[in-house]
């Protein structure tokens, strides 16, 4: 299915840069570039027409951020939503987290059916009454009226980062949550807005003395003293809030040192982590780099139990992707709801599974070309050198502008949400 304001890859406002599942699936949120949130819901199942049950149509599309101008810093900030977050829900209204570079907010979106008439002091079109030509008491009533869905900001976190937000998790105790910067971790309550407590800060005295900086931070699923947060060096630190207030000592230090045959000019930034994912099961935690998916067990810091190879084929035009600057990309990497299969996403279009257990992988397209409705995926080779077969594509035909950075898998189905670019496409298993 196609984001719904559809235009080409002309209008920069449209690109979608985040997309995330709410806890239940049965809403998706996607954020853009231009400020904006589109929420899709779950069609549900209806008798005559079971296979629909998958379709995803627009609930709700609200401007979450506006362009800013900081003045002190002559900086423009930018509007695009860097990350959404849901709450679980406790009542009718569904509540998520978004955030740009610099400021987080709770949106509260609900939904209406009724309105209020017979007001006493106002007329029908809203406007005041004079109280000398009011002679009755009227009862208001609630009529019934088509659905709005609303969105509404109730929480604007703001002023607490100097650097570029990153990332944001909300906690297990689901009173608190983080926000992530370049160099440092914010926790926030949210009922409070105008304070948060800084409890990771990365930055040295000297800012020349820099050789790292925090790319991507989760909390624990289950354990609310536990998070984690990746570095652009390859690493990955453990931190436990019951330690102390300011987490700067980690608990745990997951590393795997450098195979030196593979050392090259390349090496640190391919190394860089561009997202971390602890599984639901809250034992490991997946780690995306540039080539790589790695598995981590939380029970062992020196080496991933498992890594995978997303597009190992590119290692040999590292060259290139760094003068077109594709090597800097963001690629983030989900778990399906059992932890058994991970995604991730590649370039021309191309996104990856793993399964864990049998070991297999896959390659699939999200394209306009091979998608309609009901259309099943082939699954896509890529050859370097030597002869191509019919089905496989060359490595130096890719289209290296055409990526899938964002990704999200339904939490307990088997449906996956793919952003290429301006476009978003649903895909689930084949129904029979």
């Amino acid at each position: 299915m196609n984001y719904p304001d559809e235009k080409t890859y002309g209008n920069k406002a449209d690109i979608i840069s985040t997309v995330e599942f709410n806890h239940t699936g049965e809403l998706l949120a996607t954020g853009d570039k231009g400020g904006r949130v589109v929420i899709f819901q779950r069609e549900q199942e209806s008798k005559n027409q079971v296979h629909r049950r998958g379709e995803y149509n627009v609930y709700s599309t609200f401007q979450s951020h506006e362009p800013e101008f900081d003045y002190l810093k002559s900086l423009e900030i930018e509007e695009k939503i860097n990350k959404i977050r849901w709450l679980p829900q406790q009542n009718a209204a569904y509540f998520l987290l978004s955030t740009n570079d610099k400021t987080v907010k709770l949106w509260k979106v609900s939904e209406r059916d009724k309105r209020p008439e017979g007001y006493n002091l106002k007329d029908e079109e809203g406007r005041l009454r004079d109280p000398a030509t009011i002679t009755t008491l009227r009862v208001p009533v609630l009529r019934p009226m088509d659905l709005m869905v609303e969105a509404t900001p109730r929480r604007v976190f703001a002023n607490a980062h100097t650097y570029h937000i990153n990332s944001i998790s909300v906690n297990s105790d689901y009173e608190t949550y983080m926000s992530a910067d370049d160099l440092r971790i914010n926790l926030w309550n949210f009922e409070i807005t105008n304070q948060s407590f800084n409890i990771v800060d990365i930055k040295p005295a000297n800012m020349e003395e820099l050789t790292e900086v925090i790319t991507a931070a989760e909390f624990h699923p289950h354990h609310c003293n536990t998070f984690v947060y990746s570095s652009s060096k390859g690493t990955i630190r453990l931190c436990d809030m019951r330690a102390s207030a300011l987490c700067d000592r980690h608990t745990k230090f997951f590393e795997e040192p450098e195979d030196p045959s593979n050392r090259s000019f390349f090496s640190e930034i391919i190394s860089s982590i561009s997202d971390v994912k602890f599984s639901h099961s809250g034992r490991y935690i997946m780690t995306r780099d540039y080539l790589t998916v790695k598995v981590w067990d939380l029970n062992m810091e020196n080496r991933p139990i498992e890594t995978y190879q997303v597009h190992d084929y590119l290692r040999s035009k590292l060259c290139s992707l760094y003068e077109n600057d594709c090597i800097f990309d963001k690629f983030e990497c989900v778990w399906n709801g059992s932890d058994s299969v991970i995604m991730t996403g590649s370039y021309n279009n191309f996104f990856r599974m793993f399964d864990r257990n049998t070991k297999r992988d896959v390659t699939l397209e999200a394209s306009r070309e091979n998608s309609k409705p009901r259309a099943i995926l082939k699954p896509r080779k890529v050859c370097v050198g030597g002869k191509r077969r019919k089905d496989e594509i060359s490595v130096d035909s890719l289209d290296f502008s055409k990526k899938i950075l964002h990704t999200a898998w339904h939490p307990s189905e088997n449906i996956i949400a793919v952003a290429a670019t301006n476009n978003l496409y649903i895909f689930q298993d084949k129904v029979n």
